[in-house]
């Protein structure tokens, strides 16, 4: 079969490795051009594909190039491009896209985020038929697994990756033997939630909420050592933003005010929540990452930031 692969991210390469390895050929690979390190742009153009800025996706005029080549599938793998709805139907066994989510309940963006901070025991990642709208069509493959007690963003973004490869893998054995053998499975979307870019209460803590609440949002913004596309947790200490990296529960009753700040443990400092001490281990500081110890080792109490009025 003829393959266009849509992708970035760690996701992207490892599925160009797929390809490259199996009897398929690659038509192209769309990708943002390569900055720095290893990219699918980068990855590709050492491996001498064939490489077109991924932007082409927006423009319906790119649909008859692809035609042109002959296209059997359209692999979309985490490239937030919107793809313009000639592109997607121009393949002709159609566009397939890797959703790290398990579809119809948690479609949109950063989904991985808002499981964790939702406080979900279970999670999933969806190959799904790509059609107007997003995260619309058919399901083609899902893979559902549970979300560890002390899950990281990262470390939930990567088992969807690997359970998402391994989806992929069985999308091109089933179209290898023609579009029908392709899973169809219809999307209930009365049980459908969406969700846009936009962090809970603009990544704000509130310390009179509980311990588990507080971690989970800092759990659920941590991609660390990778940008966060939340940003992490905020806080005010002594009119100053700080925000929380990492932080994990102790179990440890409290009765002092929330905010304050407790004994230290080591590189890690105890944060009072509205139930329990929370342990902070690492915070980022004007601009920089810095353990918790070091950053609070003079202070009393952190603060919450302030809401900003809307215009």
């Amino acid at each position: 079969m003829n393959i266009l692969l849509v992708g970035e991210e760690s996701a992207g390469i490892q599925m160009l490795k797929v390809l490259t390895a199996s009897e398929h050929r690659v038509v192209a690979v769309m990708a943002s051009p390569a900055k720095q390190g290893a990219t699918v742009w980068s990855t590709a153009e050492k491996m001498g594909l064939q490489t077109w800025e991924a932007k082409l996706v927006k423009d319906p005029a790119f649909a008859d190039r692809i035609r042109e080549a002959e296209v059997d599938l359209l692999l979309n793998v985490h490239s937030l491009f919107l793809i313009h709805g000639d592109v997607v139907a121009a393949p002709r066994m159609g566009s397939y896209n890797l959703h790290p989510g398990p579809l119809p309940w948690y479609a949109g963006l950063n989904t991985v985020s808002w499981a964790i901070y939702r406080g979900e025991s279970g999670y999933g990642v969806t190959l799904h038929k790509m059609e107007p709208g997003i995260d619309t069509g058919t399901i083609a493959y899902q893979s559902l697994f549970p979300i560890d007690e002390n899950e990281t963003a990262l470390t939930l973004y990567a088992k969807c990756i690997r359970e998402g490869i391994e989806l992929l893998k069985k999308l091109l054995e089933a179209a290898s033997r023609g579009y029908d053998a392709i899973p169809k499975i219809e999307q209930d979307f009365s049980k459908r939630e969406y969700f846009n870019k936009k962090a809970p209460d603009e990544c704000r803590i509130r310390w009179s909420r509980t311990a588990r609440e507080i971690t989970r949002l800092v759990r659920a913004c941590d991609y660390f050592p990778f940008p966060s596309p939340w940003g992490h947790p905020r806080a005010s200490l002594n009119g100053k933003e700080l925000h929380l990296i990492k932080a994990r529960l102790t179990g440890q009753p409290c009765d002092a005010a929330p905010g304050t700040i407790g004994d230290r443990d080591g590189m890690s400092v105890r944060i009072a929540c509205a139930d329990e001490w929370i342990l902070c281990d690492k915070v980022m500081a004007e601009g920089r990452s810095v353990v918790a110890a070091q950053a609070l080792q003079d202070a009393v109490r952190l603060d919450e930031i302030a809401t900003v009025p809307r215009a």
